[in-house]
């Protein structure tokens, strides 16, 4: 059973997903996604479901293949001031903003999204292994944001983002007990299970 090309028929559907939302550093990814109709690829599934190896594999073919594809993170700073929930949707429609070709309707990974400029819209829960565009769009996110955390990991390698992608490991934590925080870390979060008296 492959994933589905298109839950409106419309020529310009996009989807959009986003990566990081658990993290406790770095920024979270969205990223969007219009394919065309002749689009197809059986390896092609939500990006939690791959390796790193096959989403590094997908990246370009995506990208080559796409009508029109965009990513947009949003940081640490902002994640604080408006919360994890609006960032992620914040970082999907700054992604659609970008896209090349404005979206006849859009498809959203999850069970949560604010309107769009006007255009209709669908949230799908488990849209990233149901439709195309949406697993395009999660391993883009996905791919776009480990490199921006890889890219990060040389500046406080204490830290091994480049492992852990600032996801709450044991051995994370442990560097944030020792070192204390980052300008990368997101303070509204839960960084120490206890808190353990962090200083921010």
């Amino acid at each position: 059973m492959g994933l589905k090309a298109s839950f409106s028929n419309l020529k310009f559907e996009c989807g959009t997903d986003e990566a990081g939302r658990g993290c406790i550093a770095g920024p979270v990814t969205a990223a969007a996604v219009i394919l065309p109709d002749f689009f197809n690829n059986s390896i092609l599934n939500d990006s939690k479901q791959l390796s790193e190896n096959t989403r590094n594999l997908l990246k370009p073919i995506i990208e080559q293949n796409a009508l029109a594809h965009a990513h947009c993170h949003v940081f640490p700073n902002e994640i604080d001031q408006i919360n994890i929930l609006n960032a992620s949707i914040l970082a999907m429609h700054k992604s659609i903003q970008q896209l090349t070709i404005s979206p006849e309707y859009i498809i959203v990974d999850g069970n949560r999204f604010k309107p769009y400029n006007d255009i209709p819209y669908e949230t799908i829960i488990k849209g990233d292994s149901k439709y195309l565009s949406i697993a395009a769009a999660s391993v883009l996110a996905k791919t776009q944001r480990d490199f921006y955390m890889e890219h990060i990991h040389h500046e406080y390698p204490m830290y091994n983002w480049k492992q852990n992608k600032g996801y709450p490991t044991k051995e994370h934590r442990e560097a944030i007990k020792k070192y204390g925080i980052t300008p990368y870390h997101r303070k509204s979060f839960r960084l120490l299970p206890d808190q353990l008296k962090l200083e921010l």
